[in-house]
């Protein structure tokens, strides 16, 4: 089973928190911790992410299972929240796993396939790094400036380096090979008909207006939502104004 990282008592509703590419559950702390009042918050390590098992298929269909065995050990239903990879993946479960799903919540993520060919980059920036000369992050970040410019991308994929194995915590291999699979979207013909939230930042194209109907014709009770100032990684961004939105959308009535 994936490995999780859990806040807040346990008798209380859970909620599940999965995170986007090249992320981890760790990274997700200050929302948890934030919601723990509300929420036993189970946040999850995907497969060939963080510490969880690597596996040599990273499809959605994969990514959905998982989440479902993590479910089904909680003996209850759970609302779900997840960014980017993790939003199609919470998607997907709630699809075809909808008796598991309480409420859902998309992170800056819609149902459709993307064209984002710097993600493949990005994993050659990280192969790029020489490990052996890595004795603390901050070694890898300097490598790692060669290829990303973005020194907040520089320290969010240096959180996935173990430092003292000097290893990638992410199964580089299997993510790259199977890139076409998570920028795109498996055909399903089902719908999730409980309360779904897509939350976006205002900064952000990932979920433009001309998306919506694609979205409605699988989850017919969407809402749609923007933070301010904040672009792709509204979480890390705008953390008290998500936390606060997430609030209000777990414990509204209906």
């Amino acid at each position: 089973m994936l490995n999780t990282i859990r806040h807040g008592d346990a008798a209380l509703p859970p909620l599940v928190i999965v995170h986007g590419l090249y992320g981890q559950a760790r990274n997700w702390t200050r929302i948890a911790k934030d919601l723990s009042d509300i929420r036993h918050v189970i946040a999850v390590d995907q497969r060939n992410h963080g510490a969880s098992f690597r596996a040599d298929s990273h499809s959605y269909e994969d990514m959905a299972g998982d989440l479902a065995e993590v479910i089904e050990s909680l003996d209850q239903p759970a609302d779900v929240v997840g960014h980017s990879m993790g939003g199609k993946a919470a998607m997907l479960l709630a699809l075809t796993r909808g008796d598991l799903v309480r409420r859902l919540v998309s992170a800056d993520m819609a149902p459709v396939a993307y064209d984002h060919d710097h993600q493949s980059g990005y994993i050659d920036a990280m192969r790029a790094v020489d490990l052996s000369t890595v004795t603390k992050r901050s070694d890898a970040a300097k490598q790692l400036a060669e290829h990303v410019d973005d020194p907040t991308l520089q320290g969010f994929f240096t959180q996935s380096l173990d430092v003292a194995e000097k290893r990638w915590l992410l199964n580089l291999d299997v993510l790259a090979r199977d890139m076409p699979k998570i920028l795109g979207w498996p055909e399903i013909e089902a719908q999730f008909e409980g309360p779904t939230l897509f939350l976006s930042g205002a900064q952000s194209d990932y979920v433009t207006r001309e998306m919506r109907d694609a979205i409605r014709a699988l989850f017919p009770r969407a809402r749609f939502a923007k933070i301010a100032g904040a672009g792709h990684w509204l979480h890390a961004e705008k953390p008290d104004e998500f936390a606060a939105t997430l609030r209000a959308f777990l414990t509204a009535e209906g």
